[in-house]
């Protein structure tokens, strides 16, 4: 899915809610192991056997999920407030996504 991504590159919008983007800093070798890592780990949450497999599983998505700079410390330094999961138009970004043509907007509303 082709969802709309802000101007400035932090967010994506998906089910109606901003979620934050890959640090692009982010050395590619890195980014690759860290996108492995969390797909292996995914795999692990669908597949789990009982719930302390299934909580192992999680912490090693989020961990993935953190080396890629998707939660933790935000990874932009100009000292703005992370917006994730926020929906746009409560954001900085409602004149945005306003904007955008419909189908834009109801592919990030999917």
């Amino acid at each position: 899915m082709n969802y709309p991504r802000t101007p400035d590159g932090r967010y994506f919008v998906a089910r109606g809610r901003l979620w934050r983007r890959c640090d692009p800093a982010l050395p590619e070798p890195e980014r690759e192991a860290a996108v492995r890592a969390l797909m292996t780990a995914r795999r692990a949450v669908r597949d789990a056997a009982g719930d302390d497999e299934r909580r192992a599983a999680r912490r090693d998505v989020d961990a993935a999920k953190r080396a890629l700079g998707e939660r933790g410390p935000v990874w932009w330094r100009d000292g703005a407030r992370d917006w994730t999961r926020f929906a746009p138009k409560n954001t900085p970004y409602a004149d945005w996504f306003a904007g955008l043509p419909q189908a834009e907007r109801e592919a990030g509303e999917a």
